[in-house]
């Protein structure tokens, strides 16, 4: 899917969903990072003023997912705690560091690689989410939420690489630099599985 290296197991869906209550917590943390992140970007590279209206309207998104999601959260007598951490996000982000300069390749546009790659992940496990759940009368609404995500989640994908190339100027560039890192997240993707830490989070939007 996309530009991704490595597909999750389909059984990691039926092993999330055995905690759905779990899930829904730890996805509305992932959205409410999701939006802290489009807005610090925007904050901090106020240049370019088109750049900053889409990952403005990125934040915005993110945030009804999150309102979206308290509102379940509520019904079904959950509350949220302490965030949990991301290893999925940290490791690729720290991946990027480790990568050479190369041309096209600023901080801007590696911080919007990896939210692609973020994105195109969180897509590939709701459509495995969504799929688990199909036909789940008792998982409607659970399963209706996964469908609607999964389809943001592809948009945000589209948008973050269009940025990229935006910022970068040139697309060969930037599709060069997305394979590079679509690699290293390749290797967490495996590397987490194998530790057993992705048994149940998404591993998306730190």
């Amino acid at each position: 899917m996309f530009c991704l290296r490595v597909p999750t197991d389909e059984a990691w869906a039926a092993e999330a969903m055995r905690d759905v209550d779990a899930v829904l917590v730890d996805q509305a943390y992932c959205e409410m990072k999701a939006a802290s992140n489009a807005l610090s970007l925007a904050a901090r590279h106020p240049a370019d003023m088109e750049v900053v209206r889409v990952l403005t309207e990125v934040a915005r998104e993110e945030l009804d997912h999150f309102q979206r999601l308290l509102s379940l959260l509520a019904v079904r007598g959950l509350k949220l705690a302490a965030p949990p951490v991301d290893a999925y996000a940290a490791s690729l982000r720290s991946a990027v560091r480790t990568l050479p300069q190369e041309p096209g390749a600023t901080s801007l546009v590696d911080r919007l690689l990896v939210g692609a790659l973020i994105e195109a992940r969180s897509c590939e496990r709701f459509r495995l989410l969504a799929s688990a759940t199909a036909g789940d009368a008792a998982q409607r609404e659970v399963h209706a939420l996964w469908d609607d995500l999964l389809a943001s989640e592809a948009r945000h994908y589209r948008t973050f690489v269009d940025l990229a190339v935006r910022v970068a100027g040139d697309r060969a560039q930037v599709s060069a630099r997305l394979a590079r890192l679509a690699d290293a997240e390749g290797e967490i993707v495996r590397s987490l599985a194998s530790a057993g830490g992705d048994a149940r989070r998404r591993t998306i939007h730190g």
